[in-house]
């Protein structure tokens, strides 16, 4: 059993195993003969999944790109002195 607040269930973690495997891995296993060549596969396809892949959940944006979007816009806000505190907005 866990104790309060500590899931013993990662579920985003399952997830982007899933998406890192069936998008990076199955089909070019053969082409990946040293371990090295498999880290830096993993190296480049994190790379790509936070910073180029587009997704239409987030307006179009890279993840990176609509959270420096959306700290920008809270840091405005807070700037100019409309929000005292930082409040989670939807973009």
């Amino acid at each position: 059993m866990s104790r309060k607040g500590n899931s013993p269930y990662n579920g985003m973690m399952k997830s982007f195993f899933c998406i890192l495997k069936s998008e990076m891995f199955y089909g070019y296993e053969k082409t990946l003969k040293l371990i090295e060549h498999l880290k830096q596969a993993i190296v480049d396809y994190i790379d790509y999944y936070n910073n180029k892949r587009i997704k239409a959940k987030l307006k179009g944006l890279s993840p990176v790109q609509y959270r420096t979007k959306s700290f920008a816009y809270i840091n405005c806000l807070t700037f100019w002195g409309q929000y005292s505190k930082v409040v989670v907005l939807r973009i």
